[in-house]
C-alpha cells in the first residue's frame, strides 16, 4: 500500500509572513491535498532573539486568510508534537548524544575570535572557509581539562572525506556535492540549542515527513541534512527545491518589486483567490494557456512535474490584473465591506453608516469596481462621488471646459435633468444621446466636457452610471461651479 504523503511547512516566526514563504506553504498546500495527503505546520524558533509569538500569530492568519489550512501541528495538535522547536529540547539531545557515542560527532571548544582567524588565513591561501577539524581528536581527558576552566563546548557533525552525495531532486533533477568543501558543522551550540540543520531532519524524521518541498535558497543546506540523516539511521524524504523569485528587471526580489508581507497585501485591499491565483504562477506552468484558476483547481492540477527550476518573476502588473478579475467577480456586498476601511481613512466617509448611506456607496462601489486593481483605489475614483468640489487634475482637464460650444453642452444637461428627483442610469444614457443629437455633436465631444464639469477627472465610470448615482440635483450644482472656475481662469 503506498505511503500516505506528509509535508510541511517550517517557518521561522521572525517576522511577517513574506511571498516567498507563502508561495512555499502554498505548493506544500496544493501537493499534500492532490494527493491527499497531510500538510503539517511547525515553527522553527530556535533563533531566540528574533523569534515572537506575535509574528507566529501573523503567520498563521495569513495562512488562513490565503485559504491555506494545514491537517496537523500549531493549534490543530496532532501524533508527533510538540510543534514548536523549543518546545522539543529534550528530542534532540537524545540524538545528539546517539551520535557522540556513535564518534560522528565531537565537542568543540574553539573560541569564535580562533575560528575568525582560522577564515581569514584559508581567504588568504583562496581556501573555502570552512573549519578544518582542531577539535577533532580531543581525548576525553582534554575535554574534561578545558571544561574545568570554564569552556562549554558545542558539538560538530564529523563530516566523512573524499565522497560525493547526490539527490535526485523532483525538481532539479538529479545534484551532487562534494564533502571535502563542507567541514564539520555545529548541530547544537553551547546553550544547548540545535542548528537549524540538525533540527529540521530530527523533526523531519519524527513527524514522518515524506517529502520536502522549499525555496532554492536552502539547496546548500541538503548535503548537511542528507549525512545526518545517513549518520542516524533515519529515512531520507524526497526532495524539490523551488526557483527563486526574482524581480521583473531579473534582479533579487526586494521591496520595490513587491516583495513585502502577505498582511500588506491584504491591508492594500488584494483578494485571498488573486494572491493564491498569482502565486501558484510563480514557478508552476500549468497545462494550456489559462491563468484564472481557484484553489480547487489548482489542487486538481498541481504536479511538481511542472514546476520550473528556471527563477520565478514576480510581476506587480499581472497580480493587478488578476486582481481586478476578481473583484469583478466577487458579490458586491463584499467589496463594499472591504471599501469602507480605505473610504474612513481618506476621511470621505463616517464611522458609522445609515442604511441610506450604505446603499449610495453600494451603488458607488458597483460603477467603479471595473476600474479596481486593489481595493486601496477606491479612494482615487470614489472621491469624486463624495466631495463636491471639483478639483480638475489637470489642466488638460480644465482646458477641455474651455472648448468651443462646451457651454451649450452644459446648459442643455442642466435643462434636461434640472427639477428631477431621481434618474436612473437608461434615462442618463437616453439624455446624453439627445444632447449629442440636438447640438449635432459627436458623443466624445458631448461626454468629455460633461466627465470633466462632473468630477475633474478625464476618466472614470461610465458617464450614465456617474450621473445616475450623482443624481439630478448634484449633477447640475457641479456643472456650474466648474463653470465658475473656468470663467474665473
Amino acid at each position: 500500500m503506498k505511503k500516505e504523503i506528509r509535508v510541511r511547512f517550517a517557518p521561522s516566526p521572525t517576522g511577517p509572513l513574506h511571498i516567498g514563504g507563502a508561495r512555499s506553504a502554498l505548493f506544500n498546500y496544493l501537493f499534500a491535498k492532490h494527493f491527499n495527503g497531510t500538510l503539517i505546520l511547525r515553527m522553527e524558533d530556535t533563533d531566540q532573539e528574533r523569534s515572537s509569538r506575535e509574528a507566529e500569530e501573523n503567520i498563521k492568519q495569513s495562512l488562513k486568510w490565503l485559504g491555506i489550512e494545514w491537517d496537523e501541528g500549531i493549534d490543530v495538535g496532532g501524533d508527533f508534537g510538540p510543534y514548536r522547536q523549543m518546545e522539543r529540547l529534550n528530542l534532540y539531545r537524545k540524538y545528539v548524544e546517539r551520535l557522540l557515542e556513535k564518534g560522528k560527532a565531537y565537542k568543540c571548544y574553539c573560541s569564535e575570535e580562533d575560528l575568525k582567524a582560522e577564515r581569514e588565513r584559508m581567504k588568504q591561501r583562496n581556501e573555502m572557509p570552512r573549519y578544518t577539524g582542531r577539535c577533532r581528536d580531543l581525548t576525553e581527558e582534554q575535554c574534561l581539562a578545558l571544561e574545568r576552566e570554564g569552556k562549554r563546548p558545542v558539538i560538530r557533525f564529523r563530516v566523512p572525506e573524499g565522497r560525493i552525495l547526490t539527490v535526485n531532486d523532483l525538481v532539479r533533477g538529479k545534484v551532487q556535492f562534494e564533502t571535502d568543501g563542507i567541514g564539520d558543522f555545529i548541530i547544537l551550540r553551547s546553550d544547548g540549542i540545535p542548528t537549524y540543520n540538525f533540527a529540521v531532519v530530527v523533526d523531519d524524521a519524527l513527524m514522518q515527513i515524506t517529502h520536502i518541498i522549499r525555496g532554492e535558497e536552502h539547496l546548500s543546506n541538503t548535503p548537511r541534512q542528507l549525512l545526518l540523516f545517513e549518520a542516524l539511521g533515519l529515512k531520507v524524504p524526497e526532495v524539490a527545491h523551488i526557483s527563486l523569485i526574482l524581480g521583473k528587471d531579473r534582479s533579487k526580489m526586494s521591496k520595490r518589486h513587491g516583495s513585502t508581507s502577505v498582511a500588506e497585501y491584504r491591508k492594500r485591499g488584494y483578494l485571498p483567490e488573486a494572491l493564491v491565483n498569482f502565486l501558484a504562477l510563480l514557478g508552476w506552468a500549468p497545462e494550456g494557456e489559462e491563468e484564472i484558476f481557484s484553489l480547487e483547481e489548482l489542487i486538481q492540477n498541481f504536479s511538481l512535474n511542472r514546476v520550473s527550476k528556471s527563477p520565478a518573476v514576480f510581476d506587480l502588473e499581472k497580480l493587478k490584473w488578476i486582481n481586478g478579475y476578481y473583484i469583478r467577480k466577487s458579490p458586491i456586498e463584499r467589496l463594499v465591506a472591504l471599501a469602507v476601511p480605505h473610504l474612513q481613512q481618506a476621511g470621505l466617509i463616517g464611522e458609522e453608516l445609515s442604511a441610506a448611506e450604505r446603499d449610495y456607496l453600494t451603488k458607488v462601489v458597483e460603477i467603479v469596481r471595473s476600474n479596481l486593481s486593489c481595493m486601496e483605489e477606491i479612494n482615487l475614483y470614489a472621491r469624486q462621488f463624495f466631495i463636491d468640489s471639483i478639483e480638475f487634475e489637470d489642466e488638460k482637464a480644465k482646458g477641455l471646459l474651455m472648448q468651443e460650444r462646451v457651454p451649450e453642452v452644459l446648459e442643455l444637461f442642466q435643462r434636461k435633468v434640472e427639477g428631477a428627483d431621481e434618474i436612473n442610469s437608461r434615462e442618463a444614457k437616453s439624455i446624453l444621446k439627445e444632447i449629442s443629437k440636438e447640438l449635432n455633436l459627436g458623443g466624445k465631444k458631448v461626454f468629455m466636457p460633461l466627465r470633466v464639469a462632473l468630477t475633474g477627472q478625464k476618466h472614470g465610470p461610465e458617464l450614465h452610471e456617474l450621473i445616475s448615482v450623482l443624481g439630478p440635483a448634484r449633477a447640475v450644482q457641479r456643472v456650474r461651479n466648474a463653470m465658475k472656475q473656468v470663467r474665473k481662469g
